[in-house]
């Protein structure tokens, strides 16, 4: 008989998910038969060690919002770059004599990176990084070893933003040719929203990168094809640190 081999993916909620249809695409189009990959939504995450222990067969899983940071108590290992970032988007189960090891990686900022570095252009030197979750964390230690300097944008006062959306001149437009945005406004289903900037200073020179996947063009992306700005969403990121994610599974 085959000995199955679980992977899966923890957040709330888990409404859609990339991971698990790319991860089933992928065990199909390889014909990899003793592996399958499942959600797992957790309310609260002081369920994860009992999920764990409930599923022998789970070698790693794949954290989304809300549990990015939250994860980290929980783990034994976590790799230099996850934990300077402070967030884990990739857990590698280990079970011996001696019990389990949870290991954290972040998968993300290799996804970012190598979805980002194409399309740069030499003057894109200058960011403004919407949003202060998780993924913001991985987003702004990339520029950082890229040599781009970056500002991040809040809502609210309570975060550790330089600024708040309502602060937004058009001075900054123009200074900081590449915007990114790390949350979730104009997601599907709420596609009529987006982040609020003056999106009226945007140029053919701006670089809009969305990490949102669905839809396929935001209207964030859509105001920067307005204005002739190159755009691009989250796809290729997350198919990277999805693939990222096998590798350091099957290590």
């Amino acid at each position: 008989r085959l000995i199955m081999r679980l992977y899966g993916l923890i957040g709330f909620p888990l409404t859609h998910s990339f991971s698990h249809q790319y991860f089933e695409k992928k065990f199909a189009d390889a014909n990899i038969q003793d592996a399958r990959y499942k959600l797992f939504p957790l309310e609260d995450l002081a369920q994860l060690p009992l999920l764990i222990q409930q599923h022998t067969d789970l070698q790693g899983f794949n954290v989304t919002i809300p549990y990015k940071v939250a994860i980290l108590p929980f783990l034994d290992h976590i790799s230099e770059e996850a934990r300077e970032i402070g967030a884990v988007n990739c857990v590698k189960i280990e079970r011996n004599a001696s019990g389990l090891q949870l290991s954290g990686y972040n998968t993300d900022i290799f996804g970012f990176r190598e979805s980002l570095v194409p399309v740069l252009k030499p003057y894109h030197r200058n960011a403004l990084v919407l949003g202060t979750g998780g993924a913001a964390k991985a987003v702004c230690f990339t520029l950082q070893q890229l040599g781009i300097n970056y500002a991040l944008i809040s809502r609210s006062e309570k975060n550790e933003a330089n600024k708040l959306y309502s602060q937004l001149t058009e001075a900054d437009i123009h200074d900081n040719l590449l915007i990114i945005n790390t949350t979730p406004a104009g997601m599907f289903p709420e596609i009529s929203k987006s982040p609020d900037i003056p999106y009226q200073f945007l140029t053919s020179r701006h670089l809009l990168f969305d990490l949102i996947y669905n839809p396929d063009i935001t209207r964030f992306m859509q105001s920067g094809l307005d204005a002739g700005a190159t755009v691009l969403n989250g796809l290729k990121m997350l198919e990277l640190q999805a693939d990222k994610s096998w590798e350091i599974w099957g290590d």
